[in-house]
C-alpha cells in the first residue's frame, strides 16, 4: 500500500473511531440529559403517552387524564374543584411544564419512577409503569372552609391549616385562584388562557400560603411573647411593664401608639397587652431582648429557613444586624420581619403542641397504581422552639384574649380555642397602602391537645371596603373559626 493509501486508512480509522467514542459518550454518558431535554419531542410523546396516576384528598382523586384526539400527545391532565386545590396540586400542562405537587412527583405519577418496580423485560420492551398516586394530608372539608371563606369575601389571601401534633398540612387556599385543567393541553384557546393568568396584576398563580412572605403585625407577638419568657425578659405576665404609651422608638423621636385608647395600654402587663393588642409593651419588650434572642426564639420556630412540604417554600425572615428602633419593631411584626401563612401556621401549632413545632408535611403516603405504600411519611419533628411552660402560657393569653379581648370572633361554644388578630402597614409609605389583615388561632380537643391550627391572611388592596374596617378580627377570624369548626366536626 502507497503511502496516500496508508494515510486516507490511518485518517479512516481515527474517524471510525472518534464516531463510536462519540456515540458511547452520547449513549452513557449525555443520554439522559438529551432525553429531558425540553425540546425534545420524544419526552413530550413519552410523557404524555399514557394516563397519569392521581393526587389523592380525603380518599378521592381531584386529579384525571383526558385522551386528547388528533394530537401525538395522547392524555392531558383534568381537576376537579381545580381553583380550590390549585395551590396544592400545582399545574401539569403539555406547554407550561409542572408545578407543586404535580412537579415535585411528576416520575412517580408518570409510572418512570424507579420505585414502582420496572422490570428487565419492561426495560427491554420500552413498556411503562402506570403512574402511582400521592395521597396528600388534605382534609377537604378543611380546604373547602378556607376556600370558601376567602372568596367570598372577594380577597387576595391564604389560608394554611395544621395539625399541630404532626405537621400534617389540613388545609392550603390562595386566592385569586386558576383552574389547571384551562391550560392542561397545547391548543392556541389553552395557551391563550395561561397567557392571561400570567399577565393578570392579581396573579392568580401565585401561591400566597406558602412562596409569598409578608408582614406578619400583631400576629408576631405570640412570638415576642414566647421569646420574653423563654429568655427570662419577662417572668410574670400580670406584672405592670411599665412602658409607655405611646412609645417612643429608641434613638428616634418617631413615637407608636394603639388601635385601643392609649390609656388602656399604657404600662400594662405582657397579658393585658396581648389581650388588647398594646403595641408599646411588645416594642418595649423586644427592645429590652435584644435582637439575636428575638432572632434565636424566631428561628427556632422556622424563621430564616427553606420549608419543603416536600414543595419548596419561601423562607420568613427574621434580619440579623438589626439597630435598636429596629429590633424593636419586630416586636410587633413590623420592621424587617416577613413571614409566610404557612409560618404563622407553624407558630402558632408549635405553641399549641407547648413549644414542639413539627415539620409541615402536605404527602402522607406515595403509593403506586396497585395500591402498594412506596413510601409513608412520619411526623417528624423540627425542633423545640420554646420550653412546654413557656407554651402553656401563651397558650393561657392567646386564651384569654379570645374570651376577654380583641379575638372574640373566633370562639366556639364548648371549645377551648386561642388566637390573636393582627393588622400590618406595608409598603414606603404605610399611608397609602390598605393594611394586611391577619388571624392565628388554635382549638383544643378535651384533653388538651390541639388537633388544628390555622393562620388567615388577607390582602383587601381590591375589596370594596375602608381602611376602618380593615382588621384581622372583622376579615380572618371567621374563616379562621369555619375551617377550625370544619377539623372539629369530624
Amino acid at each position: 500500500m502507497n503511502r496516500p493509501l496508508r494515510h486516507i486508512a490511518v485518517l479512516c480509522g481515527v474517524l471510525a473511531m472518534a464516531v463510536l467514542a462519540r456515540a458511547t459518550w452520547v449513549q452513557f454518558i449525555e443520554h439522559k440529559e438529551l432525553a429531558e431535554h425540553p425540546d425534545n419531542r420524544r419526552v413530550q410523546i413519552d410523557t404524555f403517552g399514557q394516563p397519569f396516576g392521581d393526587i389523592i384528598v380525603g380518599g378521592k382523586a381531584v386529579t384525571g387524564s383526558a385522551e386528547t384526539p388528533g394530537s401525538d400527545l395522547r392524555y392531558k391532565r383534568t381537576y376537579t374543584d381545580g381553583p380550590m386545590y390549585a395551590p396544592v396540586t400545582g399545574y401539569l400542562s403539555q406547554a407550561q411544564g409542572s408545578t407543586l405537587l404535580e412537579g415535585v412527583n411528576k416520575d412517580l405519577l408518570g409510572g418512570t419512577d424507579d420505585r414502582l418496580g420496572a422490570t428487565p423485560l419492561d426495560m427491554l420492551t420500552g413498556r411503562k409503569q402506570p403512574g402511582g398516586d400521592v395521597v396528600t394530608t388534605i382534609d377537604p372539608a378543611a380546604q373547602k372552609a378556607a376556600y370558601r371563606g376567602l372568596t367570598d369575601l372577594g380577597a387576595k389571601g391564604a389560608v394554611v391549616a395544621l395539625d399541630p401534633r404532626s405537621g400534617r398540612v389540613l388545609a392550603m387556599a390562595s386566592t385569586p385562584s386558576y383552574d389547571p385543567t384551562a391550560f392542561s393541553g397545547l391548543s392556541g384557546k389553552e395557551g391563550k388562557a395561561f397567557l392571561k393568568l400570567d399577565r393578570d396584576k392579581a396573579k392568580p398563580l401565585h401561591n400566597r400560603a406558602i412562596r409569598e412572605a409578608y408582614p406578619p403585625g400583631s400576629t408576631f407577638k405570640i412570638l415576642t411573647a414566647a421569646a420574653a419568657l423563654d429568655h427570662g425578659t419577662v417572668t410574670d405576665i400580670d406584672a405592670p411593664s411599665g412602658a409607655p404609651a405611646p412609645y417612643r422608638l429608641p434613638q428616634s423621636t418617631t413615637r407608636i401608639g394603639n388601635v385601643v385608647p392609649n390609656s388602656q395600654c399604657d404600662g400594662v402587663s405582657l397579658k393585658t397587652a396581648l389581650q388588647w393588642s398594646c403595641n408599646n409593651v411588645f416594642l418595649d419588650t423586644a427592645h429590652r431582648m435584644g435582637q439575636k434572642k428575638m432572632r434565636e426564639t424566631a428561628e427556632k420556630f422556622g424563621f430564616n429557613a427553606e420549608q419543603f412540604t416536600p414543595v419548596r417554600t419561601v423562607a420568613s425572615t427574621y434580619p440579623d444586624h438589626l439597630d435598636q428602633p429596629g429590633t424593636a419593631l419586630t416586636g410587633m411584626g413590623q420592621g424587617s420581619v416577613t413571614a409566610s401563612p404557612l409560618q404563622m401556621a407553624m407558630v402558632t401549632a408549635g405553641l399549641a403542641n407547648d413549644g414542639a413545632v413539627m415539620k409541615p408535611h402536605l404527602v402522607d403516603e406515595l403509593r403506586g397504581s396497585d395500591l402498594s405504600t412506596i413510601r409513608k411519611n412520619e411526623p417528624e419533628e423540627l425542633g423545640r422552639a420554646v420550653s412546654s411552660e413557656t407554651a402553656k402560657t401563651v397558650q393561657g393569653m392567646m386564651e384569654h384574649t379570645v374570651t376577654e379581648g380583641t379575638a372574640d370572633k373566633v370562639a366556639i361554644p364548648g371549645v377551648t380555642v386561642g388566637g390573636k388578630p393582627g393588622t400590618a402597614q406595608h409598603g414606603a409609605d404605610v399611608r397609602d397602602q390598605r393594611p394586611y389583615a391577619w388571624f392565628v388561632s388554635y382549638a383544643k380537643n378535651a384533653d388538651g391537645s390541639s388537633p388544628v391550627a390555622v393562620a388567615v391572611f388577607v390582602d383587601p388592596e381590591d375589596m370594596n371596603i375602608s381602611r376602618s374596617q380593615i382588621a384581622g378580627g372583622r376579615l380572618g377570624a371567621p374563616i379562621a373559626k369555619a375551617v377550625m369548626k370544619a377539623v372539629l366536626d369530624q
